[in-house]
């Protein structure tokens, strides 16, 4: 299975331009959608998901037309947003049948099945009674991956999902998501890196509404070798350094200095240390690259 988007553009009405001529091909597995707030990521979701329209661009899962066959494509698709609902007070499990129906399984032990697998395969099955409105943000948001997975969709979006959530309830989120994205294309939407580090065979970077990169996480490492150093310097040197070179990220130290992550295709002189690239690294190199050009095309 393939999703295949091609020219998609869409500009709101206050004149900003979310998403300008992405064209990518994304295939099953996990699937990373890395960039900053307001890169056009939850447009692009948005738009895939068949909840708004481009004003250009074809979007097809296989032979699909998704754009025009709206409904075809919904039976297909499981769509978890940024904020979803306020619950009424009814147990999980209820609140799943009760979806089910909706979702026109019409048999109640079918549902009985369904409902227990989602509930399963979320590590939410022993708090299935529980009322949802109670559950931590963590839980919530696995419920939401239950409710999505009862329609078996072959395409699942999820939509910066581990926003604001503690490390324990974030670490059993992404856990969730890798039992359900080795089949089915799941395309994660996020601005943490780790998350696609953690979880994602493919990637691309989007900002300003533009794809800037897309390869799989270890190529992308890969394509900064030998171009990553690192040197200590007292904090107030901060602004001299990034002056003369491209500092790509800073960090405090123990003793209260700076370590510097510096790109260059060049030791940039004998006081730098050669890193291994990271997927931040790739990060901060290709959003830098990618504002460099649209400032010259501005």
């Amino acid at each position: 299975m393939k999703l295949s988007l091609s020219n998609i553009s869409k500009t709101y009405k206050n004149g900003v331009k979310a998403l300008d001529d992405v064209s990518i091909e994304i295939e099953a597995g996990m699937f990373g959608l890395l960039g900053p707030n307001g890169a056009g990521k939850s447009t692009l979701m948005r738009t895939i998901a068949t909840l708004q329209a481009p004003d250009s661009g074809t979007a097809f899962l296989d032979d699909l037309d998704i754009l025009s066959d709206q409904i075809s494509l919904r039976k297909l698709l499981g769509y978890l947003p940024q904020s979803f609902g306020v619950y009424p007070k009814m147990s999980a499990e209820d609140l799943l049948d009760y979806f089910a129906k909706l979702k026109g399984i019409s048999d109640k032990t079918d549902r009985k099945k369904i409902v227990t697998a989602a509930l399963e395969v979320t590590n939410l099955y022993e708090v299935r009674r529980k009322h949802v409105a109670g559950y931590s943000g963590g839980m919530k948001q696995r419920f939401g991956i239950a409710q999505l997975l009862l329609n078996d969709p072959k395409l699942i979006i999820v939509d910066e999902p581990t926003a604001g959530l503690d490390p324990a309830e974030r670490q059993r989120f992404l856990n969730v998501l890798r039992e359900i994205g080795t089949n089915n294309i799941v395309i994660f939407s996020t601005h943490i890196v780790d998350d696609v580090k953690e979880l994602c065979t493919d990637m691309a970077i989007l900002n300003g509404g533009k794809i800037l990169s897309h390869q799989t996480p270890r190529e992308a490492t890969q394509s900064l070798s030998g171009q990553i150093w690192t040197k200590d310097i007292p904090r107030e040197e901060l602004d001299s350094y990034e002056a003369s070179f491209n500092v790509i990220s800073s960090n405090f130290n123990e003793d209260n200095s700076l370590n510097i992550r510096v790109h260059s295709l060049e030791r940039p002189d004998e006081s730098f240390t050669p890193k291994i690239p990271e997927l931040e690294d790739v990060y901060f190199v290709t959003l830098h690259e990618g504002e460099n050009v649209l400032t010259t095309e501005g």
